[in-house]
């Protein structure tokens, strides 16, 4: 039985192998993978029906020295010696919560979160936040359940469970569709951005090189349809972002 298993993952390897110039292996957090490159990754694949595309949906840091992908989106501090990394998206906080939360009677003030359990992760932080609104006496919030994975953050608080520090890039499809309410008019500050990542020669082919320009193409639509929506105001967002450029 092990020379059958052993047989057989060699024979796996080499059809892998051997196909490996048409395959495309990008890494990214489960959470982006889920709620923003899988949405919109349809254009890429219908544009290169050349390459088989893998998105490669981990928490983990990809090692491009032991690991087989080609370029990674990650959201950190952009220093990666070594590597090419380009800023791709900048990264924004707000609390959102499903439309009929509380019975509908949603926070009117930034100080009402103190009357209604606040949804929190190791990613979405509110202290930050929470000195952008004026409550800089406020601590941390350390009760509740701790949400390891932002997709499962957000869906909580779609289900009603409370109000949830959201990443723009994340929840802004939901405002528009209605599924969230953003709550306030003020914006978090993150630590973290967005970032493209592969290494020097990787982005020398010709596969990368068009994912690369693939997302930014889809960055800067994404960033022109949130300006749009906060000039139009809280009235008229919903139709905003529903709008093709």
């Amino acid at each position: 039985m092990r020379a059958a298993l052993t047989a057989l993952a060699d024979a796996t390897r080499e059809l892998r192998a051997g196909d490996r110039e048409r395959r495309l292996v990008v890494s990214m957090l489960t959470s982006f993978a889920a709620r923003w490159v899988t949405p919109r990754i349809g254009s890429f694949i219908e544009a290169h029906p050349q390459w088989d595309l893998e998105l490669l949906s981990t928490n983990l840091l990809t090692d491009f020295a032991r690991d087989d992908v080609d370029a990674a989106i990650r959201f950190g501090f952009g220093k990666y010696p070594g590597l090419h990394a380009e800023l791709l998206l900048e990264e924004i906080f707000f609390p959102a919560c499903a439309p009929n939360f509380n019975g509908g009677n949603l926070p009117k003030v930034p100080a009402d979160l103190a009357k209604v359990p606040l949804l929190r992760s190791d990613d979405e932080l509110w202290r930050p936040w929470f000195d952008a609104a004026g409550l800089t006496e406020w601590p941390e919030p350390k009760r509740g359940v701790l949400y390891q994975d932002s997709s499962n953050l957000l869906q909580a608080a779609i289900d009603g469970q409370g109000v949830a520090l959201t990443r723009r890039s994340l929840a802004m499809p939901e405002v528009a569709s209605g599924r969230l309410v953003r709550l306030f008019d003020v914006d978090g500050p993150s630590p973290w951005q967005y970032y493209f990542i592969c290494t020097p020669q990787s982005l020398q082919t010709e596969r990368v090189r068009a994912f690369r320009d693939w997302v930014f193409d889809e960055a800067g639509r994404f960033k022109l349809l949130f300006d749009r929506a906060c000039s139009a105001g809280p009235q008229s967002a919903t139709d905003a972002l529903r709008v093709t450029p």
